[in-house]
């Protein structure tokens, strides 16, 4: 299979090939890993029973999902990434906001997968075959899993869409297995080396699990969706068929992976970690299934997260080809997951993350839907890549490149949203305002929406003209494949 040779480039409509199934199976695929996985131990960690666990996961993915999946529709009709389309909110140059979200979004979840999945390889293998749980294993499992990671990312999406078609069989199964495995210990009650509800009280807590652990699976996805659906034509398929597609493809691709780590997180008493005690609970026979679990699943949600990091920082350094922008974030990756393993505590670092990130990332995805409405979703195809193509002017060149009242709106929302998030070494001043209760995706995105309708927008911001076909075939018609 040929490498990928486009980068944040307008797709022609006779490569865009794919369709509503492969999207489905690209987020199914990608998600049934340990790196998705674990979030469905984090509630489990703060102290919340089964039950408690369950609803809180559930919701969160849900409202998550009610915000990020209609982000699909707008790679449909630009035919690039969503950083790029974003440019129509922002500017050519002020895309770059989205840019940056989209690469420390990607960041983060790459070397949390690769850890994770890491060290559940160093431990299984220390049960199998005696390998020492030392610096010197660890590093070379790392090095292992993220040259494997670039390989796949590297070659693109077409090689990405194959992996995860196999992914969704082949770990579907090992998670049944997985299930089989763990059940003779399963238990709901609320595992005692938590402590108690992590910030004293259940709601404060279960709140803070149904943003960590359900809302964040979603929000992970606002720039990451428009990679798969800019292979999508529009000509063939409809954006009902696309929407409903992300809906099925987040919804079953998160809750499947998260619950599976919240049983197992009860049943091998995982209440400190969740690496080491999933292998130490593990049965003799599902070693293997769990080793080939830790290694496929995780190349698998890497490279496409490592994939979605190249484009943007591609968007960024429009000089820099996609491969090496590729390798070069793979190597930031690979050292921030040793960051991780050596400086921190798996569930400080993934909650202090996922909440910052959603903070920030929110306020972008709700100013950029807004402007998919005010839009009615036309855009100028050629006007998006200005900036690319180290050109100047179109429509989305505002001033200077920047849509400076949709910058203000996104910078007041991410402001609002730190000032009321509540991290382990970290409680913004506005908590006091909400009762302790970390609300700062909501704050962030309700600000940064009110901002942005409330601020008068550039025309280009607001409608392209409909006679200019946004691009190639781009008529909403024919029927879903």
């Amino acid at each position: 299979m040929p490498m990928e040779q486009r980068g944040v480039d307008t797709i022609p409509d006779e490569e865009r090939t794919s369709g509503p199934r492969d999207l489905v199976s690209i987020l199914l695929g990608s998600n049934l890993c340990l790196g998705v996985i674990v979030f469905g131990w984090l509630p489990p960690s703060f102290g919340l029973g089964w039950w408690a666990s369950v609803s809180a996961i559930v919701v969160g993915t849900l409202v998550g999902t009610a915000l990020t999946a209609p982000l699909a529709l707008i790679s449909l009709r630009t035919a690039t990434n969503l950083s790029t389309s974003s440019g129509a909110q922002f500017g050519v140059r002020g895309r770059l906001v989205g840019s940056v979200v989209g690469l420390l979004l990607a960041l983060g979840y790459t070397s949390l997968t690769v850890w994770i999945g890491g060290d559940v390889i160093v431990g299984t293998l220390g049960r199998m075959v005696g390998l020492p749980a030392n610096g010197l294993s660890y590093g070379v499992v790392y090095g292992l899993l993220a040259a494997a990671t670039v390989a796949g990312a590297v070659y693109g999406y077409r090689v990405l869409l194959a992996m995860s078609r196999v992914l969704a069989f082949g770990m579907t199964a090992l998670l049944i297995l997985g299930l089989i495995a763990y059940a003779p210990d399963f238990t709901t009650a609320a595992l005692p080396d938590a402590g108690g509800h992590l910030l004293g009280g259940f709601w404060p807590t279960w709140l803070l699990a149904a943003v960590a652990a359900g809302l964040s699976g979603p929000i992970a996805f606002i720039t990451l969706l428009g990679d798969y659906t800019r292979y999508i034509s529009p000509a063939r398929h409809t954006s009902r068929g696309v929407l409903r597609a992300t809906w099925l493809g987040l919804i079953v691709g998160l809750l499947v992976p998260q619950l599976f780590g919240t049983f197992t997180a009860y049943a091998a008493a995982a209440a400190l970690d969740y690496a080491g005690p999933l292998v130490d609970a593990s049965p003799g026979w599902y070693l293997l299934p769990l080793l080939l679990a830790a290694t496929a699943g995780s190349v698998g949600n890497a490279g496409l997260m490592l994939y979605s990091m190249g484009l943007d920082l591609d968007a960024i350094l429009p000089r820099a080809s996609r491969a090496a922008a590729t390798c070069a974030v793979a190597v930031v990756a690979t050292a921030c997951v040793f960051v991780g393993h050596y400086a921190s505590s798996a569930q400080d670092a993934m909650t202090s993350f996922v909440l910052l990130l959603t903070a920030i990332g929110t306020p972008w995805a709700v100013i950029t839907l807004i402007g998919f409405v005010r839009s009615r979703g036309h855009y100028d195809a050629e006007a998006l890549q200005v900036f690319n193509r180290r050109a100047r002017g179109g429509i989305y060149w505002f001033r200077a490149g920047w849509n400076i009242p949709a910058t203000v709106a996104w910078a007041a929302g991410a402001a609002v949203g730190l000032l009321a998030v509540s991290l382990p070494s970290y409680e913004g001043p506005l908590l006091s305002l909400t009762g302790g209760v970390d609300a700062s995706f909501v704050l962030s995105g309700l600000v940064g929406g009110a901002v942005y309708l409330v601020l008068p927008q550039p025309t280009g911001a607001l409608a392209p003209s409909p006679d200019t076909d946004p691009v190639p075939g781009a008529a909403l018609v024919g029927e879903d494949a």
